[in-house]
């Protein structure tokens, strides 16, 4: 004798409710990492924006010049340290008015890393405040340095009058 078992069926409409309600679950549980993430609606993040000194300077030396192409080689490392840091005691922003033959064939090569750089720094609200403060154009910072005495310098193409708008880096030959 052979018997037939059908499996009984939840009505289509549970089915639909139980999805969505496993989505907004999802989407509440995602909803509170970020906002354990580094954002402007943190207290702290904001004490550690408002608590940073922000100056600015230009790269004049051929000593400057050395720093910012040992920067841009550890661009990789400083977007690590970027992405890692929850507080600064001091933001300097270094302006590098004139790009060099050797600093353009540095960026060239290191091109890819400069670029998660400026990702970290897009993503860190300490940094990006600091920089967009300073009406600084995420395309013209081409390195970061980190001192052992708390103080971080990022290195931006152009000067301050610059600082808004796209600043080309000469082409290498």
């Amino acid at each position: 004798m052979i018997v037939a078992y059908e499996q009984p069926r939840m009505p289509r409409g549970v089915w639909s409710s139980a999805f969505l309600s496993c989505l907004l679950l999802a989407a509440v549980g995602l909803g509170s990492l970020s906002a354990a993430a580094q954002g402007l609606e943190s207290e702290g993040a904001i004490d550690a924006i408002i608590g940073s000194d922000v100056k600015t300077d230009e790269a004049k030396r051929e000593s400057d010049l050395k720093r910012v192409v040992a920067a841009v080689e550890n661009s990789r490392g400083s977007a690590e340290q970027v992405r890692k840091a929850y507080n600064i005691d001091t933001l300097e922003i270094v302006f590098v008015p004139e790009i060099s033959e050797e600093l353009a064939r540095m960026l060239a090569e290191h091109d890819a890393d400069v670029r998660v750089l400026r990702e970290s720094i897009e993503g860190s609200a300490i940094f990006y405040h600091a920089v967009d403060s300073r009406s600084i154009m995420l395309t013209n910072i081409i390195a970061a340095e980190f001192g052992e005495d708390g103080t971080v310098t990022v290195f931006v193409k152009g000067t301050s009058d610059t600082a808004d708008r796209e600043v080309e880096t000469p082409p290498v030959d």
